[in-house]
């Protein structure tokens, strides 16, 4: 951090600068050296991944395979990747220690248990589908088929995922905008929420997929179809959360706005808005996740593309390797696009956490 205090370690911090410091650099302070015993553990809690790793390829190379594995080697190449992923990120996370920055190596040292979990569970997976068959192949396939898959199908799979996320996104962001003004509108005016109210409480109990049917029957098109399908859901989210935040802001913050002298458009935008803004972030995040189930089931039952559509296609033809490759990517795309809302709502609200990011 460039406005980090450097205080000499035989010297007691004055009252101006504990004011200056921000919680990671008390949490620091109050930190007391570790005892050898502490620092064997945490050193084998860093390295348990890559031994957990290794365990995972000799199980692969040792035990013979039950069945036919075509391209053996895929499977050993994505684990070699993954360990040398951590093996890299561990080696950052030791010099930014070293040059006083622990951030990083916390982070990883916190993940560490659940990067060697996930070693175990593929370890785990992989000898009860190709090495034993306990899970019964081709319908839980193996690790090894499902990176074939990827491999075989990567060309199709990128087709299917843009327009996945093209869908997603349209459909999202008229939802959330659309949201963003009822919701807003409604929790400061109640003359406006006198007559939007009951469209809320009529349409909010009602399922999405419930439309869908109707919704393909009258769309002009599946797309257009699958689009006010997810846009439904995530309207119906952030009003919900927008009217609750703006309902929530205390009477006494308009009261000494509207005597400082702010119009009603200074009172949403600068104190309505402001204070409900957790709320509204929180009703988007519940949108996203709306969004994903509605445009899933709008891909399986209508849509002639996307992800969706490509398991139950692929369904029908039995090859279950390739629906747990989209499986996958699905995963994949849910989680990054989560981890950016947080990222987007942990910025926008960084005052609540002292300022820090």
């Amino acid at each position: 951090m460039a406005d980090d205090l450097q205080l000499n370690a035989n010297s007691e911090p004055s009252m101006a600068q504990l004011e200056n410091l921000t919680r990671r650099q008390l949490k620091e302070l109050e930190e007391k050296e570790k005892t050898p015993t502490q620092k064997v553990i945490e050193f084998i809690v860093m390295i348990l991944p890559i031994v957990c790793g290794f365990i995972a390829v000799a199980e692969y190379l040792i035990i013979p395979d039950k069945g036919m594995n075509k391209n053996p080697m895929y499977y050993i190449y994505v684990l070699a990747i993954f360990m040398a992923a951590y093996v890299i990120a561990g080696i950052f996370a030791f010099v930014r220690k070293s040059a006083g920055n622990k951030i990083f190596y916390e982070k990883l040292h916190y993940r560490a248990p659940l990067f060697a979990a996930l070693f175990l569970f593929l370890a785990v997976y992989d000898y009860l589908t190709l090495k034993t068959g306990i899970l019964t192949q081709p319908f839980i396939p193996c690790m090894n088929f499902i990176i074939n898959a990827f491999v075989k199908e990567y060309p199709m799979l990128i087709d299917c995922t843009i327009n996945t996320l093209k869908l997603l996104f349209i459909g999202y962001g008229i939802g959330v905008s659309l949201g963003l003004v009822t919701g807003i509108t409604c929790g400061y005016s109640k003359k406006v929420r006198y007559w939007i109210d009951p469209i809320i409480k009529f349409l909010g109990p009602i399922p999405t997929s419930t439309w869908i049917p109707i919704t393909m029957v009258i769309a002009t098109s599946l797309f257009m179809g699958a689009v006010f399908i997810i846009a439904l859901g995530s309207w119906f989210a952030v009003t919900v959360a927008s009217i609750t935040g703006i309902s929530n802001v205390d009477k006494d913050f308009f009261e000494a706005a509207k005597t400082l002298g702010a119009s009603k458009r200074q009172l949403v935008f600068r104190v309505a808005i402001p204070h409900a803004m957790p709320s509204i972030l929180q009703g988007c995040t519940q949108a996203m996740s709306s969004s994903c189930v509605a445009l899933m089931i709008a891909e399986m039952l209508g849509v002639k593309s996307g992800l969706g559509w490509y398991m139950t296609w692929q369904t029908g033809w039995a090859s279950y390797d390739k629906v747990f490759a989209a499986l996958f990517v699905i995963c994949l795309i849910f989680t990054l696009v989560t981890k950016v809302l947080e990222r987007i709502k942990r910025y926008v609200l960084r005052w609540q956490n002292g300022g820090e990011k």
